[in-house]
């Protein structure tokens, strides 16, 4: 019995026990916390994240916004005086700031933790107004301080902040080719600039090339800038970079150029090729021939040699002279057009094909 009783006791002594801790911890706890409010504010601290090259807003910029009114000040007012919400909606009213992020740590210092907004095309209005447009698709005011390294499009319809529905399109296209151009160093360093057009399509200006090249509206991206590297890697490494005016890229599994003395040309792809560019396989290669020329055409023009055919001589046929008068009359006022000559263009192949050498020259 004596046990039973002894057993109960330590129970309650134990528990007892850590009753009192835990009332122990709890009075010091409110002691600190009583003890930090009563304190005072001993400075700011300011931490940015975003990205490192395009910072466009600095820590005395975030100081600034809370510092410049007394009011709102902190240094030196009680902790408990401090309203850090009503903090970060002013913080974050700045355009540069994505979030903003106010608390006050063990030093009794504010900290303020800012995520800066980060821009990926900057736009020039057809007005000569200029603009930022980050990651989110929101609009951000060109700083005096910075400019960002970022694709410059130019000759956007609008100045609104408010989009209509057609402008809404394009500025998600411009987003989708600013992403991927900045992601991509070789284009990120190719590209000078983006003209939009009046039917809302991107022409891209190259630093290296004298030509433009037309890339059609902000669809397929990944799958336009993968067939220009292939055609740039194929085609102009061949014949040049400055023979074509334009690049046309905007086709489906084809790119069309336009020489300086305005002739077309269609460089096709190859059905396995066309296969490997929907793979963003940059290896792809090119026919390229004058006019169109159809799929089939062009794989028959690749398997079968040209064959040279001899003229046979034509038996002599005597005409009286009305008969020539009126057979060239009719020829003169009914002459066919003269067939363009078509060429195929193999880079990655060396043995000389028949076509090549019969060609007019």
């Amino acid at each position: 019995m004596q046990t039973k009783t002894r057993k109960v006791l330590n129970r309650i002594g134990t528990t007892l026990m850590w009753l009192g801790v835990l009332a122990g911890f709890v009075v010091i706890l409110v002691a600190a916390v009583n003890d930090k409010n009563d304190g005072k504010c001993t400075g700011i601290v300011v931490k940015l994240q975003g990205d490192d090259a395009n910072f466009f807003i600095e820590e005395r910029d975030i100081k600034a916004l809370i510092a410049k009114d007394k009011d709102l000040n902190p240094v030196g007012k009680p902790i408990k005086n401090i309203n850090t919400a009503n903090l970060e909606r002013i913080v974050s009213r700045d355009p540069w700031v994505k979030n903003a992020e106010i608390f006050i740590d063990n030093q009794r210092k504010l900290n303020i933790k800012v995520t800066q907004r980060e821009p990926v095309a900057r736009v020039f209005t057809t007005t000569g107004n200029s603009f930022y447009f980050d990651r989110d698709g929101d609009r951000i005011p060109v700083s005096a301080r910075y400019a960002a390294r970022v694709p410059v499009f130019t000759d956007f319809p609008t100045d609104a902040v408010k989009l209509k529905t057609a402008d809404s399109t394009l500025a998600a296209g411009i987003m989708t080719l600013g992403n991927y151009i900045m992601e991509e160093p070789f284009w990120s360093a190719q590209i000078e600039q983006v003209v939009i057009t009046p039917g809302r399509e991107f022409e891209i200006i190259p630093k290296l090339g004298d030509h433009v090249i037309a890339f059609g509206d902000g669809t397929d991206v990944d799958k336009k800038f993968s067939k220009l590297l292939a055609f740039y890697k194929e085609g102009l490494n061949k014949v040049g970079w400055n023979n074509y005016a334009r690049i046309n890229v905007a086709y489906e599994n084809e790119v069309v150029c336009t020489r300086r003395n305005g002739e077309e040309l269609s460089r096709k792809l190859a059905s396995a090729d066309s296969a490997r560019i929907a793979g963003n396989d940059s290896s792809a290669k090119f026919l390229i021939h004058h006019d169109e020329v159809t799929q089939a055409e062009t794989t028959s023009m690749m398997k079968t040699p040209a064959k040279v055919v001899t003229p046979k001589p034509a038996k002599a046929k005597v005409t009286t002279p009305k008969q020539v008068a009126s057979k060239a009359k009719a020829q003169k006022s009914a002459a066919p057009a003269k067939p363009g000559p078509k060429a195929v263009y193999k880079p990655v192949k060396k043995s000389v094909n028949t076509t090549k050498n019969n060609r007019t020259p």
